[in-house]
């Protein structure tokens, strides 16, 4: 498991953070903050998902201000609008005393875990590593997560592994994995987990190839 903590009573907790993105005149990477809060919970959702849970509550902490609130808002509905399930409930607070010359944010995800299935599977990656700029310039290269969601209720996703700064070659070895990609920044940062390793069930491997397409490959 990644940046999860497992509670005693089944909850699990999972966290994203954001410095020097968003609107500042001071911010290293220029977004709009509904932006930079969709990513931020992107990867958090992602982490979930990964301890084999789904969220229940959210927790947003916002460095940037009291105008940023409301987008930052806006992209966690996007972000649960995207796989067409209701944002949970948002509670958090806003340092509004001091005003920071860079964005910065966090977002929090408390969730229950799921019961699942436990059939044989592969490892696969989808969506290619991109970072900084690249996130918003080749987006069409960046995993779905509509498309991850309706693996994971479709029952062919197994296990959902995102990939951070570490690049697909790093997840791979904590994961005991040998990687034998071809074509494939493997070492480079996925950013906002641009890329996952999926657990594809070996009996609908040809499902998961048409239903991901582009950018999904087996890593050995």
């Amino acid at each position: 498991m990644r940046n999860a903590v497992l509670l005693p009573n089944g909850l699990v907790l999972t966290t994203d953070n954001s410095a020097g993105i968003g609107e500042k005149e001071a911010d290293v990477v220029q977004v709009p903050d509904e932006v930079v809060a969709y990513f931020a919970g992107r990867v958090s959702l992602m982490e979930q998902w990964a301890a084999g849970a789904y969220p229940i509550s959210i927790v947003l902490h916002n460095f940037s201000g009291n105008k940023s609130w409301d987008k930052y808002l806006a992209g966690m509905e996007k972000l649960f609008g995207e796989i067409n399930q209701p944002c949970p409930e948002i509670t958090g607070s806003t340092e509004s005393n001091m005003e920071t010359l860079q964005s910065a944010m966090a977002i929090t995800m408390i969730g229950e875990r799921q019961v699942t299935s436990a059939e044989k599977y592969t490892w696969y990656v989808y969506g290619k590593p991109c970072v900084g700029e690249e996130v918003m310039t080749e987006s069409e290269k960046i995993a779905d997560m509509k498309k991850i969601w309706d693996g994971v209720n479709s029952g062919f996703i197994q296990r959902v592994w995102p990939v951070g700064s570490a690049g697909i070659a790093g997840e791979c070895k904590r994961l005991g994995l040998r990687c034998e990609l071809t074509d494939w920044a493997t070492w480079k940062s996925a950013g906002p987990a641009t890329s996952v390793l999926l657990g594809i069930a070996n009996n609908q491997v040809e499902e998961a190839k048409l239903h991901f397409g582009k950018y999904f490959e087996e890593i050995n």
